[in-house]
């Protein structure tokens, strides 16, 4: 389970960019993060990723029953080692393009291992058969030994997703991981993070309702900042309008919402 309590982050300027954005996420969820441009939802993403500091509030991952722990209050090895149970699949990617895709995968376990053996000694055989399996279960094992640049957007994202695998995680994070994904290999990546919220909790910040209602367990929508909406991922017409404003026309007009 990982909870985000009051969250709250605010610019020197006063401008809030989240206000008391509170709410938990249970193991076998598929919880989409809803919202137009600059709504927030990118930025809880990564609070709830410990890669941002905080005005006020807090981000807690329970690690056994019974037993959390503060991301947003842990520093050094702390939140190291709390970071490496959270596999983060992000809308840039991070793979190194030189790398072959099986090397791009080992990389998720490198938070996993002390840095002295990464430096000195790699991975292990055992890690990279790991790896294999990671690839395996998106369909990716034939491009192992592929320099991942020589990879399409789609195939990319899906080596993202079995980095994050790899890392064998207590939660995934996505944040927007299909906005630049045409309709076939988005439909590709929500599947796979459907089929691995059965395992693991998964969070997503999305911007297609449309996926998000065919694919998701819960949607939270957020507008500048704010929770205005929590519940079953089939928005009405009405709430998305509340949700995305003016915005929702474009929307239509991309997803064929009517």
């Amino acid at each position: 389970m990982i909870e985000a309590r009051e969250l709250d982050k605010r610019l020197p300027d006063g401008k809030v960019l989240l206000d008391r954005v509170s709410f938990k996420a249970l193991p076998g969820e598929f919880v989409a993060l809803l919202g137009a441009s600059g709504a927030g939802k990118t930025l809880t993403i990564r609070a709830m990723a410990g890669l941002t500091n905080l005005t006020s509030g807090d981000v807690r991952l329970t690690i056994n029953p019974g037993e959390s722990r503060s991301i947003a209050q842990a520093k050094g090895r702390e939140l190291r080692r709390l970071r490496s149970q959270v596999g983060v699949i992000f809308q840039g990617l991070q793979l190194v393009k030189r790398l072959t895709v099986i090397e791009n995968v080992m990389i998720g376990r490198l938070g996993s291992i002390h840095p002295v053996r990464s430096w000195l000694y790699g991975f292990t055989d055992g890690e990279a058969s790991q790896a294999y399996t990671a690839l395996e279960r998106v369909g990716m094992q034939s491009f192992a030994g592929r320099i991942t640049g020589s990879l399409s957007g789609g195939e990319m994202q899906r080596v993202a997703v079995a980095r994050a695998v790899h890392q064998k995680p207590l939660l995934y994070l996505a944040d927007e991981p299909i906005a630049s994904l045409d309709p076939r290999n988005a439909e590709t990546v929500m599947a796979m993070l459907q089929m691995l919220s059965r395992e693991t909790l998964v969070v997503g910040a999305f911007h297609q309702p449309d996926l998000v209602r065919r694919y998701c367990t819960r949607a939270i929508a957020l507008r500048q900042g704010k929770v205005v909406y929590d519940g079953p991922p089939a928005l009405s017409q009405s709430q998305l309008l509340e949700v995305y404003g003016a915005e929702i026309a474009t929307m239509e007009q991309q997803v064929g919402l009517q």
